[in-house]
């Protein structure tokens, strides 16, 4: 399966902080087996954000397109405004999974504005900036993504009632 990790930072992009929620999500994709087709950073401006996401997403070489960063409270945070005007349909159970397992560690899990939906054939997951965050948001979901990938690229899977890699069909 194909990822791209795209981090939303204003000082990662200025070059005034090093970047270390990507780099750490590509090193969990690469060991969960994922090949790593893109990464980039691109500051919090809601339409370079939406630029990414399309041109990944529609160039048919992505699966899942994860971003880290620009989920919070602040003003210049728009990733999941970003996201929710380039996806055609909202995927909302992975970010209340990602939610819940977050308050298992910190109530400000509560406060990720993030969102998960599809785009053609590509997952599209809004991780938060922090990497320890992001790593464990990722960690909630990362057992459903082949399933998720699976059925978004073959819609019969979902009839039949089995995906590759879903284990044995139950009556």
């Amino acid at each position: 399966m194909r990822a791209s990790v795209l981090t939303v930072s204003d000082r990662s992009f200025a070059g005034e902080r090093p970047d270390a929620s990507g780099p750490r999500l590509v090193e969990r994709l690469q060991a969960l087996g994922w090949l790593v087709v893109n990464q980039a950073i691109v500051p919090d401006a809601q339409d370079r954000i939406e630029q990414v996401l399309m041109t990944w997403a529609d160039g048919g070489e992505v699966d899942l397109l994860l971003t880290t960063g620009g989920t919070g409270f602040a003003e210049r945070d728009r990733t999941p405004e970003a996201t929710q005007r380039v996806v055609d349909r909202l995927a909302p159970g992975l970010a209340e999974a990602m939610r819940a397992a977050g308050l298992r560690s910190t109530p400000h899990a509560m406060l990720s504005r993030a969102v998960a939906g599809i785009r053609g054939s590509c997952l599209i997951v809004n991780l938060p900036g922090s990497p320890n965050a992001a790593l464990e948001n990722l960690a909630a979901i990362e057992s459903a993504l082949p399933h998720a990938v699976s059925l978004l690229h073959d819609p019969g899977a979902a009839e039949s009632g089995h995906t590759p890699g879903s284990g044995p069909k139950r009556a």
